[in-house]
């Protein structure tokens, strides 16, 4: 059993992309580092394989800092040796890791490993959920439409209260606005004479699309237009040609959990995101 180290994200993604595919809703992230096509420094990122004496991959793990490391047991099979591994390697090259991004089991096992049992705590646990087919729904008043230029006086707020929800990084205003995609086909508000909620698209995979942001302020929560422009929004990129939908959904909500399975969302991966507090 050996670690490889890659230079570049086309050797990784030849050894790893058809791995990482048996899995291909878990492994959103790292496939979307293979897939992407936009420019990005990726002079610092770290890229590593863990393979046994054949050959075969054990154990795939990617970090672009300053992000969490990102991991993957191949078809989720335990191997503390792998994960030991791995642990010590990222330690002789004196990397530092904020924390750890994986399905819990996986995360739990390298955080022990790397940081000990006291040394980190839990950020957020989530469902990794995935939709093939939306269900049919009783209709709600208004309509699911693209934002544009009219939208900017308040999307930068609705986004910054999403992220400081979700506990995730947050931004200026400023760097909201800057941030939002106008007339791309990724940002969508639910209106009922006015905006009630919004959702956009996140990563794609090879086969799927990701939903995300999804938010509707306090006073319009309990009436049903998140659920109805999520569904619509998952028809849509359905209707595009993706042979399924997934997102992310805080596994201690299950509210929103159970919005999501009620359009046709189903479990597949509980990931974890620990914070390395040594």
């Amino acid at each position: 059993m050996k670690l490889q180290i890659y230079d570049n994200i086309e050797a990784f993604g030849d050894d790893t992309l058809e791995v990482l595919l048996e899995n291909e809703v878990q492994n959103n992230l790292p496939i979307s580092f293979i897939t992407s096509k936009a420019k990005l420094d990726r002079s610092n990122w770290f890229l590593a394989t863990i393979k046994d004496n054949s050959g075969g991959v054990l154990l795939t793990a990617a970090c672009t800092p300053p992000f969490n490391l990102v991991g993957y047991l191949t078809r989720n099979k335990p191997n503390d040796a792998a994960v030991k591994l791995l642990s010590d390697e990222i330690k002789a090259m004196g990397i530092k890791l904020p924390g750890v991004l994986a399905e819990s089991t996986f995360a739990r096992s390298f955080a022990e490993a790397h940081v000990g049992k006291n040394g980190f705590e839990s950020h957020m646990t989530a469902n990794i959920m995935q939709l093939d087919e939306v269900n049919d729904l009783e209709k709600m008043p208004g309509q699911m439409r693209e934002i544009d230029g009219s939208d900017l006086y308040y999307i930068p707020y609705w986004m910054r209260a999403f992220r400081e929800e979700c506990r995730i990084e947050t931004y200026s205003i400023g760097e909201e606005e800057k941030r939002i995609k106008l007339h791309t086909g990724t940002h969508f508000v639910w209106q009922d004479f006015i905006p009630m909620s919004q959702a956009g698209t996140e990563r794609k995979t090879i086969n799927g699309a990701g939903v995300g942001y999804v938010y509707t302020p306090p006073f319009y929560r309990g009436m049903g237009y998140a659920t109805a422009l999520v569904a619509e929004l998952s028809q849509l990129l359905l209707d595009r040609g993706n042979k399924f939908c997934f997102l992310f959904a805080d596994a201690n909500n299950p509210i929103s959990c159970g919005i999501y399975r009620k359009i046709g969302y189903v479990d597949r991966c509980v990931t974890e995101q620990l914070d390395f507090i040594v």
